[in-house]
């Protein structure tokens, strides 16, 4: 994969943090990007005026600022925005946001060197990387405070991780032997204008998301085989009158994954017209969220791909001081896959509640000895608290704005912000899958000796490889964790 060149999807981000040495730069890409930093110095040594080369920043555009104090300009800017507070992202999405900077720039718009942009590189293959802050941008000139951590290390200033410990960037540079850098015109700018941040948070969260999704699936096929359902709701003649393709695609996986089911065949005879709607209408539920996850991909995708910073450099002789910064772009669709991931937990939980209900064969609250213990009740309490809070994060971040920087960015998009909400709700979808795991296990135990299809049944043996049927109370919290681990680990088969 060629940085700037190539057109890469999210999986490639993904891959890249793996193995750094799986991007790199290319004749072509280093051409550009030196002709975009002889741009900017043609600027420097004339005698126009340009938004961030020769002047101040934000309400400060209008003052001009000489050849000599160029590299003190870069310096102050990088210092004076790095007040990003609150917990550290995750080493990961630093990883990200390097990856996404390097690919930005290095398309040869930015005039940011390229012995800066090899020095991110270099970060990225040495495992140096920045610690960065996870509150503090409004998603307005790009993700200003985080991009401002994330290359204070190029200073020798901030703090890096190192393994899973935070250190201080000078004792690491020197352990590699390197000496923090100098910047020059423009590079600080194009350093921290750009929505990096937002679009980590999009692209871990599309990892997660693309995961759960199938595992939502997996997950309600169990449910459906411990509640006895019909599989006739999700027959294609359905759906393909209604052809959204969210819902055709979960429509046929909810037909395979029920093939071949002797709970199904046991169905045929009952006397029962329809299921309840967490259960009837899995295609049409979790394909809204399938359909939002493909819009999210879409967008992130593109913003990927994009240039983000501010001014755009065309030539020696023109240059563009505009709006590409601006997060609204990706705040929009983060809302939209956060209102959508809510959504699976949301009706995860009712079907949760329905194996709770003590009918058509199944005990109540999922336990033959209820009284003196209380079986499967609290859980569901669990998944509730994580439902509702997951709706109180699904109040969209991108529908407010405060005006910053003396009013010159007058409208910001608060991306950052929904970009992290989008990741916490992903986090609580997992406890709350956890959740109707355990309970469809345990009702599967009660239609035995029916056997489920192939894939529930492989399902069924990962979960109990780590939690047996319960029979009287115990430490049930414990089983929830293990389970959220086996979720968090990608060990349940979901295709």
């Amino acid at each position: 994969m060629i940085y700037g060149v190539d057109v890469l999807t999210f999986h490639d981000v993904l891959e890249i943090c793996k193995k750094p040495n799986k991007a790199k730069l290319n004749k072509a890409a280093k051409e550009q990007i030196l002709k975009s930093q002889k741009n900017v110095q043609q600027i420097v040594e004339s005698d126009r005026c340009v938004y961030g080369i020769n002047t101040g920043f934000g309400p400060l555009c209008d003052t001009k600022i000489s050849a000599d104090e160029t590299a003190q300009l870069q310096y102050n800017l990088i210092i004076s925005h790095a007040v990003g507070v609150g917990k550290p992202i995750d080493k990961e999405f630093s990883k990200i946001m390097i990856i996404a900077k390097v690919h930005a720039l290095s398309k040869g718009f930015s005039g940011v060197s390229l012995d800066v942009i090899e020095r991110l590189i270099l970060m990225l293959e040495k495992d140096i990387i920045p610690v960065v802050p996870e509150q503090g941008s409004v998603g307005a000139s790009g993700d200003l405070a985080p991009l401002a951590h994330l290359v204070l290390p190029l200073l020798g200033l901030g703090q890096v991780w190192e393994g899973d410990q935070v250190t201080n960037t000078m004792d690491v540079l020197e352990k590699h032997n390197l000496e923090p850098l100098t910047l020059g015109p423009k590079e600080g700018l194009g350093l921290i204008n750009g929505t990096q941040f937002i679009l980590a948070h999009a692209i871990k969260g599309l990892e997660k998301f693309e995961y759960l999704l199938d595992l939502a699936d997996i997950t309600a096929a169990m449910s459906i085989e411990a509640y006895r359902g019909s599989a006739s709701p999700f027959k294609k003649e359905l759906h393909d009158i209604r052809p959204f393709e969210g819902s055709k695609k979960v429509a046929a996986r909810m037909l395979k994954f029920l093939k071949g089911s002797e709970n199904m065949i046991a169905h045929e005879d009952c006397e029962r017209v329809q299921d309840p709607y967490s259960m009837r209408c899995v295609p049409q539920v979790h394909g809204a969220s399938r359909n939002a996850f493909e819009h999210l991909r879409s967008m992130a995708e593109t913003e990927l791909n994009s240039v983000t910073d501010n001014p755009i450099v065309l030539s020696a002789e023109e240059s563009i001081s505009g709006g590409n910064f601006h997060g609204q772009l990706m705040a929009l669709p983060l809302d939209y896959a956060t209102l959508a991931a809510a959504e699976l937990g949301n009706i995860s939980d009712r079907r949760s509640y329905l194996l709770l209900e003590g009918k058509y064969g199944l005990p109540r609250l999922l336990t033959e000895s209820s009284g003196l213990n209380s079986g499967f009740m609290i859980p569901q309490y669990t998944s509730a608290a994580l439902v509702t809070e997951n709706k109180t994060l699904c109040f969209p971040a991108s529908a407010d704005s405060i005006p910053t920087s003396l009013g010159q960015e007058d409208h910001v998009s608060m991306g950052s912000i929904s970009g992290r909400k989008f990741n916490q709700v992903l986090g609580n979808l997992v406890n709350i899958l956890a959740v109707e795991l355990m309970f469809a296990a345990q009702g599967l135990e009660f239609r035995r000796p029916a056997k489920c299809s192939k894939i529930i049944e492989e399902n069924f043996a990962v979960l109990r490889s780590k939690v047996t049927k319960l029979e009287e109370d115990r430490l049930i919290g414990q089983d929830m964790l293990a389970i959220a681990s086996l979720i968090n680990e990608r060990k349940f088969i979901v295709k």
